[in-house]
């Protein structure tokens, strides 16, 4: 017996000798197929991010062309600044607070992106296959468009070094904690909420700091004459309604993207329900707008597509296609009275994002 069992053992030997180059192949496979979905799951998340920075050239040209021609310079330059202040603040103390590993409240590890413990640092990315300066270039842009969309309400009468004030405190502060409630692993993530890509976390969020902004500074002189609102049209429709075709194109890296990954995840039925909604918003507001003015207006044709946009945002991963168009139906069809809504309520806002970005991520 052990004979027999000694002359197997050039059998096995020679049996492992050709088992390993398929051993050796198969781990190669492996890793080449994990090196490609890095690659696809990066390229994704990095095209989406670059996707909503465009967004902030929709924001440059939808402020400008709804503003007064005396006003132009100066908000183009303050878009500059809100991109300017957001990529620096949310790099060194943002993303920590938002992402890092902390409390239910916020976050307080990572700061400054640190070359460490990724798992540590920021457990929710833990096994993700983005590398974390993708997943910030990513989250990043966001802060960005909901400081946008703050100071859309304050065009025509702000200073300019208020905009970089308050936008460090924002990015710095106030956006940071309330995503960290969220997509952070906070409080509101813990009881369940779902906002897949932000109608609350950044559209709403930003419209209540528009609106506290709008109160504080008041309204444009001459906006209201004896109780009643004077209409200040801007000085080229033309051009902001190119700045919603822009934000249309953004938003498809907006709401597609954040799935975060391309590898097993549909977001082509993100997107999808994402052109849906703001297709049936611009017919919802068209209705709308004939009713309660009796003829179209062109600038709220442009909001009930945004609105359509905003409220499509959270569920656009959860919700059938049929859904979708009724989701952007209603915000369209909401735009026209809530502008008027707002202002009977003394409160100027140029663009609309009280009603466009604060009811319709309400709703």
């Amino acid at each position: 017996m052990r004979l027999r069992a000694f002359r197997l053992v050039p059998l096995f030997a020679a049996a492992m000798l050709l088992l390993l180059p398929a051993l050796a192949a198969a781990q190669e496979d492996g890793e080449r197929l994990l090196a490609v979905e890095v690659a696809a799951d990066s390229i994704w998340v990095v095209l989406a991010a670059i996707l909503v920075l465009f967004m902030q050239a929709g924001f440059a040209m939808l402020e400008t062309g709804l503003s007064r021609m005396k006003n132009a310079g100066a908000v183009m330059a303050k878009i500059f600044v809100n991109l300017a202040v957001a990529l620096i603040v949310f790099w060194a103390v943002g993303f920590a607070l938002a992402f890092g590993d902390g409390n239910g409240f916020m976050g307080w590890t990572g700061f400054g992106l640190p070359n460490g413990n990724v798992a540590a640092d920021f457990p929710g990315y833990d096994g993700s296959l983005v590398p974390i300066e993708g997943q910030f270039l990513f989250q990043v842009v966001f802060a960005a468009v909901s400081l946008a969309i703050v100071f859309g309400s304050m065009l025509d009468r702000t200073k300019f070094q208020a905009y970089i004030v308050f936008g460090i405190v924002y990015i710095g502060l106030i956006y940071p904690i309330v995503a960290h409630w969220t997509w952070g692993g906070g409080w509101l993530g813990e009881d369940g909420f779902l906002d897949f890509a932000g109608s609350s976390i950044v559209h709403l969020q930003g419209a209540l700091g528009a609106l506290a902004g709008a109160l504080i500074i008041g309204p444009r002189i001459g906006k209201f004459r004896n109780g009643k609102a004077v209409p200040i049209p801007g000085h080229s429709m033309p051009l902001a309604l190119l700045g919603v075709l822009i934000l249309l194109v953004g938003w498809q890296g907006f709401n597609g993207g954040s799935s975060l990954a391309a590898i097993g995840a549909n977001f082509s039925d993100v997107i999808l329900n994402t052109n849906l909604a703001a297709g049936a918003g611009v017919l919802g507001a068209i209705v709308g707008s004939l009713i309660m003015f009796r003829t179209l207006d062109v600038s709220q044709i442009g909001n009930g597509m945004i609105a359509a946009l905003v409220e499509i945002t959270a569920p656009c991963a959860f919700v059938d296609a049929w859904a979708a168009i009724v989701i952007g139906v209603i915000a369209g069809l909401l735009v026209p009275p809530l502008v008027v809504v707002v202002e009977r309520l003394k409160l100027d806002d140029p663009v609309g994002a009280v009603p466009v970005h604060g009811i319709a991520g309400i709703w």
